[in-house]
């Protein structure tokens, strides 16, 4: 299982003198990883590149060389790896207006358990979300949810093989359909996958 070890992160002293080509390429990467479902929400799907970034840049922002504080970022972080056989993304709901949004996640209750994906004409997977900790109450959703998409051996030959990837939102205040996927964002998409 693909994970982030103590010892492969750069101290803030070798990260402070990378960081400005790390950025842009965490930029370009990224790219080929985000989909934009509709006017309102993104997907970021997650890797071990993505992660070992934010992992550095919260160990750059709050200033952390404690042995313990920097392995309870590896704990939280890690866990958003894909581990060969899912997917793994964060999902962004954004209004840029304060009361639309507001008005929004009341109405989206629900919403990270009706987001899906299918592989050719494979069944769809929906996600399994918020498995850290319930991020919805009776009134609201959040803004944002961490997705899972377990994926079975047929999905993932279908892929190798070149099925197409479809992805959706099933909600009843928010229906969209991508399809099919961006080639480069099945292209990377397959990669996560062994």
């Amino acid at each position: 299982m693909p994970r982030i070890a103590r010892d492969s992160l750069m101290s803030l002293e070798a990260y402070a003198k990378v960081r400005k080509d790390f950025r842009a390429n965490i930029i370009a990467h990224k790219k080929n990883r985000t989909l934009h479902l509709g006017d309102h929400v993104t997907l970021q799907f997650e890797d071990e590149m993505t992660m070992r970034y934010q992992v550095q840049e919260m160990l750059r922002a709050q200033r952390i060389f404690e042995e313990r504080d920097i392995q309870d970022e590896l704990d939280a972080y890690n866990p958003l790896i894909p581990d060969g056989s899912n997917w793994k993304a964060t999902m962004l709901i954004e209004y840029p207006d304060l009361a639309e949004r507001q008005t929004a996640l009341a109405r989206l209750i629900g919403i990270e358990d009706k987001v899906w994906v299918q592989i050719g004409d494979q069944a769809r997977v929906f996600a399994i979300a918020d498995e850290d900790m319930e991020r919805e109450n009776e009134s609201k959703t959040s803004s944002v949810h961490f997705l899972r998409f377990e994926l079975d051996d047929a999905m993932k030959q279908a892929l190798r093989d070149g099925a197409g990837l479809t992805i959706g939102i099933d909600h009843p205040a928010y229906q969209v359909v991508l399809d099919p996927v961006p080639p480069s964002v099945r292209e990377s998409l397959a990669k996560d996958l062994f």
